[in-house]
């Protein structure tokens, strides 16, 4: 009678034990926050390393360039290459890297875009900086100054005078503009009584003026001095005092900050070894 009572006993533990809730498992281990002792730099959501470290690794720099822009970045388009100082510097930063350039096509429109979705490494070719693209990427340690000014025939010089904007913005005056970039930015700021002229081919809006389809053209004073270089009919007014300020650098990802560094070290190197100076003067002169 005793072992039958212990027996029931037993049975109602064991069926108030399967009864009873589980007891909650341990928290599983979190990762440490990020702090400021520990920033996660050059890392962005996503993305593993930094390009300071993948780029000699896989052996390439990919450089977004849009081949529109002497004497920065000039296209061939039979062969398919591109010269111009920036491409220089580019060629010369891969290397520094132990890699090879590979240079991928983009527009004005696109290039900041292009960086900060990271198809490619680094865009460069006469890139000015703005707030509005300062918003989407990394701007390297500026390569030069430079501002808008005015380019027009030659044989039109006295007709515009000193090449102020109020003798450029009158009725009966065409002015040339590329889209997209801070040209067509500016000219749409201050011109608004003579007309405003989209031409999208970068490399043929100077044959506009030459051929009397425009008469000015402003854009940044480096493209006006190649410009009458290269075409002697056309001058340039006051590239020495443009209208605006502006700076030209190299965009890089944001969030990469060990690779914009090493971008700016470099490219305050090459500013002060007479490197850029030369490339420029290539071109310039």
């Amino acid at each position: 009678m005793k072992r039958a009572a212990t027996l029931s006993a037993l049975v109602c533990l064991l069926a108030v034990t399967a009864a009873a809730p589980a007891a909650p498992a341990a928290p599983a281990a979190q990762a440490a926050p990020e702090t400021a002792s520990r920033p996660d730099r050059g890392i962005d959501r996503g993305i593993k390393g930094t390009l300071l470290d993948s780029v000699p690794k896989n052996g390439v720099l990919r450089v977004c360039t849009t081949g529109d822009y002497a004497p920065f970045t000039k296209l061939d388009p039979a062969e398919g290459t591109y010269t111009g100082v920036d491409i220089d510097m580019a060629r010369d930063l891969a290397g520094s890297l132990d890699a090879k350039p590979r240079f991928v096509a983009t527009t004005w429109a696109d290039l900041t875009k292009d960086v900060a979705a990271r198809r490619c490494d680094i865009g460069v070719g006469g890139v000015s900086i703005t707030l509005p693209r300062a918003r989407q990427v990394y701007f390297s340690e500026p390569t030069r100054e430079d501002g808008k000014t005015p380019i027009v025939r030659c044989a039109d010089k006295d007709k515009f005078g000193a090449g102020a904007l109020t003798d450029i913005d009158k009725p009966g005056t065409t002015v040339v503009v590329n889209p997209g970039g801070t040209n067509e930015q500016f000219t749409r700021a201050h011109i608004k009584k003579a007309t405003i002229k989209l031409h999208p081919e970068n490399t043929t809006i100077f044959q506009e003026i030459i051929d009397g389809r425009a008469d000015v053209m402003m854009t940044d004073a480096s493209e006006t001095l190649y410009q009458s270089k290269v075409h002697p009919e056309l001058c340039s007014l006051h590239p020495e005092k443009p209208f605006t300020f502006s700076e030209k650098a190299y965009a890089t990802p944001r969030g990469d900050d060990e690779f914009q560094e090493y971008v700016d070290q470099f490219v305050h190197m090459a500013k002060h070894d007479g490197t850029y100076a030369k490339y420029e003067g290539e071109w310039m002169k």
